[in-house]
C-alpha cells in the first residue's frame, strides 16, 4: 500500500465501513443484496487488513468486530444467551490447509478430526426449547440479539413443537438454517406468475422475508424447510462431538442431515469440498460452500474464539458459476422511486441449479463500460446466489447485427422527463413524487414489470 497520512487512512477506513454497513443492511435487513458474497468478503478483508496494519484506526463499532444484521420493530427483541458469531471465509483449498495448521498448532499437535457440512444459502435461526417445548425462535439479528419470529416458524414441518426425547435439560438451544428447496421456490414463483404478481428474486431472500412477515398466516403458506447445525452448551446432553450432536438432533424430531461427513484428515476435507462443488446443482437446495468444524467439543474450547468468529470452524466458499449466453434484448424496469434500471433479457442458461433468463445491468454507464450490445454473446455469473449479472461481452464473436442500447429521455410508463443528477449513476423521473402519485403502475411499485420501448439504437 502506498504511504498514506493518518487522516487519509481514517478516511479510507471510514469509506470502507460505510460501504460494508450499506451492504450489510441490504443483506440482513432488506434481504435484497446488490453484490455477491465474494465481492462483500473482498471489502471486509480490505478493511480487516487495513485495521490490522494500522490498529490505531480501528473503532469499536467497526463491522470487522461484529455481525452485520439488526432487529425489526414489529417483533420482540431478545438477547442470544451465547452470541451468534459469523464464520471466517476462504475461497481456496490452500487457505483450508492454513486453517488446519492453525488448528494443529492450537491443539499442540493433538490428534483431531473434522465434520464437513454443506453451507446452505438460507437464514440462520435459533430455537429455544424449555422443558422440551418450543418457546422462542430468534433470528441472528446483530449477533447479540435477534427478533423472536416464533409464530412464523411454527408451521415449518421440520421444527417440532415438542422434542421427542425424555429426561431432557430444562432449556435446550439449537441453531439451524431455514431455506426453500429449489422445487418449492419455483412452485411459489409459478403461483405468483399465474396471479400476475412480481416474482421473487431468489430462495434466500424469500426465506428471510417470510420469517419477517407480520401475518403468520401468510408465512404459513410458504413451504420452508430447516436443517440444524449446532447445539448450544451440550454439557448436559449425551454427546461430546459434532457428529454425535447431529445424530441426536434427528432423534429429537428434526430433519436428518444426509450430507454431513466425518473427515479424519484435511485431505478428506479437500475431497468433500471438491465433490460437492462439482455436484451442488443436484442437491435440491441452494448451497454456496462447505462449513468445516473441529469435531470434538473439548478441543473447540481449547481453540476458543474471537469477538466475531470461532477459531474451530471455517467456511469454504464455492467459486461463482459462470456461463456464456446471448443478450437477446435490454428492457427497462421502473422502480418505486422512479429510477429506471436496464435489465438484460438472456437466452435461458442453467446456473446454480436454476434457469437464468434475466440479469440486472445496473445503469447506462455499466452498459457502456462493458460495451454490451443487444445480440452480443455475454458471460453471466450468479455469484453468491444473488440476482445474476452480466460480466462482459465478447466483441470478437460479433456478426455485425448487434445493436447499441440507448437510454430513453422520457419515462416509458408515464412520459415524464428523465434526468440524471450530477455525480449520480441512476436516471430518474424529473418530478418523481408527482409522477408516482399520478400513475398507479408507479405508486404500487412498478417493480419487475418491464418496458421494451426505446431500447434499440
Amino acid at each position: 500500500m502506498m504511504f498514506l497520512s493518518k487522516k487519509e487512512l481514517q478516511k479510507k477506513a471510514k469509506e470502507l465501513r460505510e460501504r460494508i454497513e450499506y451492504h450489510n443492511r441490504l443483506y440482513y435487513d432488506q434481504a435484497a443484496p446488490e453484490i455477491s458474497d465474494f465481492e462483500f468478503d473482498k471489502l471486509l478483508k480490505e478493511l480487516k487488513d487495513l485495521e490490522k496494519a494500522y490498529p490505531e484506526i480501528q473503532t469499536n463499532d467497526s463491522p470487522t468486530q461484529r455481525v452485520g444484521g439488526s432487529t425489526n420493530k414489529h417483533f420482540k427483541t431478545r438477547v442470544h444467551r451465547i452470541p451468534m458469531l459469523s464464520l471466517d471465509n476462504t475461497y481456496s483449498l490452500e487457505e483450508l490447509q492454513a486453517f488446519e495448521e492453525r488448528v494443529a498448532k492450537g491443539l499442540e499437535g493433538e490428534k483431531h478430526d473434522y465434520v464437513c457440512e454443506l453451507k446452505i444459502d438460507g437464514v440462520s435461526i435459533e430455537l429455544v426449547y424449555e422443558k422440551g417445548i418450543l418457546t422462542q425462535a430468534l433470528t441472528r439479528g446483530d449477533g447479540e440479539k435477534g427478533d423472536d419470529v416464533l409464530e412464523n416458524v411454527r408451521n415449518i414441518p421440520g421444527i417440532p413443537a415438542k422434542l421427542k426425547g425424555t429426561g431432557l435439560p430444562d432449556r435446550i438451544e439449537v441453531r439451524g438454517e431455514v431455506f426453500f428447496t429449489r422445487k418449492d421456490f419455483e412452485a411459489v414463483n409459478a403461483d405468483r406468475e399465474e396471479k400476475g404478481l412480481e416474482l421473487f428474486a431468489n430462495p434466500r431472500n424469500t426465506a428471510a422475508g417470510t420469517l419477517k412477515t407480520i401475518d403468520p398466516t401468510e408465512a404459513a403458506k410458504k413451504p420452508l424447510h430447516i436443517l440444524l447445525y449446532y447445539v448450544l452448551s451440550p454439557g448436559q446432553l449425551p454427546f461430546n462431538t459434532q457428529k454425535e450432536s447431529l445424530e441426536w438432533l434427528g432423534k429429537m424430531g428434526f430433519p436428518e442431515d444426509a450430507h454431513f461427513r466425518l473427515a479424519k484428515t484435511i485431505e478428506e476435507v479437500h475431497a468433500y469440498c471438491e465433490e460437492y462443488q462439482s455436484k451442488r446443482d443436484k442437491i435440491g437446495f441452494d448451497c454456496d460452500g462447505v462449513v468445516l468444524k473441529v469435531n470434538r467439543f473439548d478441543q473447540r474450547e481449547k481453540l476458543g474464539e474471537t469477538t466475531k468468529i470461532p477459531c474451530w470452524a471455517i467456511a469454504f466458499k464455492f467459486a461463482a458459476q459462470r456461463a456464456e449466453t446471448i443478450l437477446k434484448n435490454i428492457t427497462l424496469q421502473v422502480g418505486r422511486t422512479g429510477a429506471i434500471t436496464p435489465v438484460g433479457e438472456l437466452e435461458p442458461v442453467l446456473l446454480e441449479g436454476t434457469t437464468v433468463s434475466r440479469a440486472t445491468l445496473h445503469n447506462e454507464d455499466e452498459i457502456k463500460r462493458k460495451d454490451l450490445r443487444i445480440g452480443d454473446r455475454v458471460l453471466v455469473e450468479k455469484g453468491g446466489l444473488v440476482i445474476p449479472k452480466v460480466l462482459q461481452s465478447f466483441p470478437e464473436k460479433r456478426k455485425g447485427s448487434e445493436k447499441v442500447f440507448k437510454m430513453p429521455t422520457v419515462c416509458p410508463v408515464c412520459g415524464s422527463d428523465l434526468e440524471r443528477e450530477e455525480d449520480e449513476l441512476d436516471i430518474k423521473m424529473a418530478h418523481t413524487q408527482s409522477a408516482l402519485r399520478g400513475f398507479p403502475d408507479h405508486s404500487e411499485g412498478f417493480g419487475q414489470k418491464v418496458i421494451d420501448r426505446f431500447t434499440l439504437g
